[in-house]
Parts: C-alpha cells; structure tokens; sequence
C-alpha cells in the first residue's frame, strides 16, 4: 500500500502530490489524454508582497487544468480578469493564454484545492487536506490586507485557515468580515452557471471589487 505524501508541505503541492487519492488518479487520466496540458496541482498567480488574495474554489478542467494559471481559459476567469483590470488590479491584456503577458497588481489569486476535481466538485476531506497550502499561501504573504472568497467553499477554508469557525461568519455575498488584521470579503462564485442564472451578474461583482479597491486606498500600506 503507496502512503499517500506530498513532498512541498509549504503554499504550493509538488507536481505528483498524492494527497488525495482521487484527485491524483483523476490527474494521471489527464495526463494520459492530453499529455501537452499543465494536468498537476495549479500554483498562486501573482507577487507574494500583495496585498489582496482572491480565493477560488478549484482549477477548471479545461481551464487552469490545462494551463497551469489559475482562472485562465475558462468564462470564470473573463469576468474575474476583466474586473481586476478595471479596478487597477491587474495590467496588460488578458488572452485566456499563461503567455499572455497579464500581470496581476498588488493582487494574488489562488484556489481552495490545487487539483481539478471530478465534476468540479472536490469532497469535504479534500478541501481539509488541501487547506495546508492554503495555510502556507497566508503565511507567506506579509501584506496581506483583504481576502476575496469566491463562493461558500472557498469562504469556508478562507475562515478556518484564519483560525475561526464559520458558524460564527456565514459566507453573504457583498458582506465582509474583520479577521485579525485581514479583511474577508465575499463574493458568489464568477463560474458560468452563477452568470447564466443571473445568481451574480457583472455588475454585483464589480461591486464587490469597489468595496476591495475602496478598502485598499483607505488602509495604509504595511511598513
């Protein structure tokens, strides 16, 4: 019996992380079909001396599966792209492409679980297990100021990392909460499904960022 391990305990799983069982199989069929694609756990995108983390849920099949940055390649990340580069949160042009030259601005994004899961859907013990890396991201940012959370799941690792319950901070779209010397904010996740069904329309997000970019001009900078 193969002890499932993981070499890199920091913010950022090896490539052949074993952690979660499921996940690395699902990874090795990828791997096996469509050999030219990242197929392996999706680093954070963007400086480590941030100020803002947005946090998704997990790296999209075709998306940042396929690409290797996360939210690149699939309609979530039109939207989220498109709204850090109206807030002056990101700069250049996005392509939907790693090359495209885009760069992220005093923002970082990263995702609640590294590897793309079944159905877009990982389970409850692999969110936990993945949460280390999660832990690690926080850690080593040492400007963090604001935190994004993109839907319910990515809320809930978001607060226990930061040491709480969620019990005590239910997830609520546009709310935001004081965690330490972080604030959360929180938004409904920018996939397809949610913008279809109107759950979160453009102009709901945007106003999600304004409140992060109103937030960020009115704090002061870390030392």
């Amino acid at each position: 019996m193969t002890t499932a391990t993981c070499p890199d305990p920091g913010s950022t799983p090896s490539p052949d992380c074993n952690l979660c069982p499921r996940l690395a199989a699902f990874r090795r069929e990828w791997r096996a079909r469509e050999p030219a694609w990242f197929n392996a756990p999706v680093p954070s995108f963007g400086p480590v001396g941030a100020r803002l983390l947005v946090v998704g849920l997990a790296p999209g099949l075709r998306g940042a599966n396929r690409t290797g940055r996360p939210f690149t390649g699939d309609y979530a990340g039109d939207l989220l792209y498109e709204t850090l580069l109206t807030f002056g949160l990101a700069r250049g042009r996005y392509a939907a492409s790693p090359d495209d030259g885009l760069e992220l601005a005093d923002s970082r994004i990263t995702n609640a679980v590294r590897c793309v899961p079944p159905e877009n859907k990982p389970t409850g013990a692999e969110i936990v297990t993945c949460r280390r890396f999660l832990s690690g991201t926080l850690a080593e940012m040492a400007n963090l100021q604001a935190i994004v959370a993109l839907g319910r799941v990515a809320h809930d690792t978001v607060v226990r990392a930061l040491g709480r319950a969620p019990t005590r901070v239910p997830f609520r779209h546009g709310g935001h909460y004081d965690l330490g010397n972080v604030r959360l904010f929180d938004s409904y996740h920018c996939s397809r499904y949610n913008t279809n069904t109107r759950v979160l329309t453009p102009e709901m997000f945007r106003a999600v960022f304004g409140d992060v970019r109103d937030f960020l001009d009115a704090v002061p900078r870390a030392a």
